[in-house]
């Protein structure tokens, strides 16, 4: 991990961590030498709820822990779904139909 007293003297680059529930979401930015990696960025972070993480992504792509950060990125947290959205379709339409 790389600390924020190894940013001294070395270039900088900001990049945006967030993590999203139903509803609600938190965003925190953090300042990194440049080539850090998106495990660097989700340390520094340091965001509670971080227990039902299954996966990373950057600006909505997948993504490793190693995986290098540019400038601006954004880091995505990414946690399992609540529910199948084909199921939940069809619960929706299953409730709109007219009965005869």
């Amino acid at each position: 991990m790389i600390s924020s007293a190894s940013l001294t003297g070395n270039s900088v680059m900001k990049v945006e961590v967030v993590i999203a529930w139903p509803r609600r979401f938190q965003s925190v930015s953090v300042k990194l030498i440049d080539g850090a990696c998106l495990g660097d960025a989700v340390a520094a972070a340091a965001l509670g709820g971080t227990d039902e993480v299954i996966g990373y992504a950057i600006h909505g792509q997948r993504a490793a822990l190693a995986d290098q950060l540019q400038e601006g990125d954004r880091v995505e947290l990414l946690r399992g779904l609540q529910a199948d959205p084909k199921d939940a379709r069809r619960k929706r339409a299953a409730s709109t139909r007219k009965i005869p």
